[in-house]
């Protein structure tokens, strides 16, 4: 999944994972051939490479191979888009922009790319224009995921802050996909920033009903309880986070919070 976001909020001491850019949205699923020799389309060859370089972490490799790539077929966008999003990992953002405008250019009705490149805007602190790649890709007829961009969105422009606008996008995704669960912690989260603390149980409750617990999830259950004045849920929570993730960061914060 996009990274760290911010905290939420001085009120709040959920940790920052609860406020995450999908990572999903950004990366690729493209395997690398088996064979360790070219194969017809060597444009595509190089990309798989490419990709499977950007995945280890190993980004100057994966730029020399997608550059190749990108040499044998100068109108693939998403050759474009990964070499952007190496570039961006290598420090390169003026070269990352070229690649990822050279990207929606070519394909312009390619909804993962514009959400990479919208993901990428939002990191930089371009919000607003972040939400424009954002919008054309919700919009796009053949998007098979708008829920997905729809609470990229979301997360993006609550690091405005715009939460009014936030909650607008979370809850176009869950109309959209009723059991997302990234969409109904993100209203958790939101909700409990805001001090609604009963509307953010509800949404809590909602997600754990469809999807399984992370030690974040848990904290921050455990901090809407706690506002609540719920002291056996609260209890309750602290405890499974204690036991199903005694090595995470959320369980060494509540161990020191007593």
């Amino acid at each position: 999944m996009i990274k760290r976001a911010t905290g939420l909020g001085a009120s709040s001491l959920v940790t920052v994972s609860l406020l995450v850019l999908l990572a999903g949205c950004v990366s690729t699923s493209q395997k690398v051939p088996r064979s360790t020799e070219p194969n017809d389309d060597a444009g595509d060859y190089n990309y798989q490479l490419g990709t499977e370089y950007y995945r280890k972490g190993n980004y100057v490799l994966a730029r020399d191979r997608l550059e190749r790539a990108i040499e044998l077929d100068q109108r693939n966008a998403d050759y474009y888009s990964l070499h952007a999003m190496t570039l961006v990992q290598l420090g390169q953002h003026r070269l990352a922009t070229e690649s990822f405008d050279k990207a929606t250019k070519i394909a312009p009705n390619n909804s993962d790319v514009r959400n990479a490149y919208a993901v990428y805007l939002c990191q930089q602190g371009k919000y607003d224009e972040a939400r424009v790649q954002f919008d054309r890709a919700i919009n796009i007829r053949e998007n098979e995921g708008p829920y997905v961009m729809m609470t990229n969105a979301g997360v993006c422009v609550s690091k405005k802050p715009d939460l009014v606008l936030a909650e607008k996008y979370f809850r176009d995704a869950i109309a959209v996909r009723p059991n997302y669960g990234e969409a109904l912690i993100q209203m958790a989260a939101l909700k409990h920033r805001t001090e609604d603390n009963l509307s953010a149980r509800a949404f809590m409750q909602r997600y754990l009903s469809a999807n399984p617990p992370s030690s974040g999830v848990l904290y921050l259950a455990v901090q809407i309880e706690t506002q609540l004045g719920d002291d056996r849920a609260a209890t309750n929570y602290m405890n499974q986070l204690l036991r199903e993730f005694p090595e995470s960061a959320e369980a060494r914060l509540m161990l020191r919070q007593g």
